[in-house]
């Protein structure tokens, strides 16, 4: 097995890149447009065969990479069929199974921070997205957020997973790269300790978060899986207000 773990720094995104070492067979997990090729040097140097672009949900804090890996690899993207989005090649749902060389992926739909969350099971190692993040979870203040779905989705699912399965985030603020289950039970201040859903409702009604910066950008890109096209666009009419590697914005 392959596993990295890589960053990008505005959004404190981590993207993973997984496969079968046996058969190169690969898949990355939540790709952010600005790293793109970063991921693409790496898979080539790896000489990996990319099979899937898998998004945890459909982010509003950063763009998503994912068309234009596609556009320069075989991988088929794949995200929540709960989306409701058109530009994605799988529509997953809860429980479906990912073949990777001899490995497989599983999807375990687990809404909460939006309603269209999917954490991914693979080899012992859980990528979360934003539904549970390293002491901490997913905000449910926006895109049908819900804090009564997302303490199903974590103490009925994500909690009865063995405790030393490892979890990987979509986002970590503070220098930490991976938990464990076993971890999150006894230490997450939010959620951890057997808390009730009554007191995790008040600690998610009570949180007081600014709205992520790129949101009203990020989410009409991402619901075209961050169309090149669109995002050039965006870039064009200086709506995004960072800059990008020369690369992606003078195109391919």
């Amino acid at each position: 097995m392959l596993f990295y773990q890589l960053f990008e720094p505005q959004s404190s995104t981590y993207t993973y890149l997984i496969a079968d070492l046996k058969t190169k067979e690969a898949a990355i997990i939540d790709p952010v447009w600005e790293t793109v090729d970063r991921d693409l040097k790496l898979i080539s140097e790896l000489g990996l065969y990319l099979m899937y672009i898998l998004e945890t949900h459909i982010h509003a804090d950063h763009i998503t990479g994912a068309s234009e890996i596609r556009k320069n690899t075989m991988a088929r993207t794949a995200v929540s069929a709960l989306a409701e989005i058109d530009c994605a090649d799988i529509l997953l749902v809860d429980g479906q199974v990912l073949e990777l060389g001899e490995k497989r992926i599983k999807a375990i739909s687990t809404p909460g921070h939006t309603n269209a969350c999917m954490s991914f099971l693979f080899e012992g190692m859980l990528f979360t997205g934003d539904s549970l993040l390293i002491r901490g979870t997913g905000r449910t203040d926006f895109q049908e957020g819900s804090a009564s779905k997302l303490y199903e989705s974590i103490t009925q699912k994500l909690f009865t997973l063995p405790d030393d399965i490892q979890v990987y985030p979509a986002h970590d603020y503070h220098g930490i790269s991976s938990t464990t289950i076993a971890l999150e039970k006894e230490l997450n201040p939010r959620i951890g300790k057997n808390r009730s859903k009554e007191d995790f409702q008040k600690i998610m009604d009570e949180l007081q978060l600014a709205v992520p910066k790129k949101m009203h950008i990020a989410l009409p890109a991402n619901n075209v899986c961050g169309k090149s096209e669109v995002v050039k666009s965006m870039i064009e009419s200086n709506l995004l207000g960072y800059k990008f590697t020369s690369s992606m914005a003078g195109g391919r």
